[in-house]
């Protein structure tokens, strides 16, 4: 897989009811977490912003920026799936 991109998919809620939304990137993450998010902006949050704006412009890994992601999303109780299909 492409290395801005995540290797797994991460699954979280959008602002409609029961509605879900597919973040394969740091930069789907980074976007989600700035015009998205339904949550608290705790601190979780602002390092899940940071660590997806770093693998967006400076090329640091993206598994460090879904793994930010996950727990801020984890904690606002946004996520709906971080695991692969199936």
């Amino acid at each position: 897989m492409q290395k801005n991109h995540f290797e797994v998919p991460v699954t979280v809620k959008t602002g409609n009811e029961g509605d879900s939304k597919v973040l394969s990137s740091p930069r789907e993450a980074s976007d989600y977490l700035l015009n998205g998010w339904q949550g608290k902006r705790s601190a979780k949050h602002r390092a899940a912003l940071q660590a997806c704006h770093d693998a967006v412009s400076s090329g640091k890994p993206a598994m460090t920026a879904r793994r930010a992601f996950v727990a801020a999303a984890r904690e606002a109780d946004l996520l709906v799936s971080d695991k692969v299909p199936g």
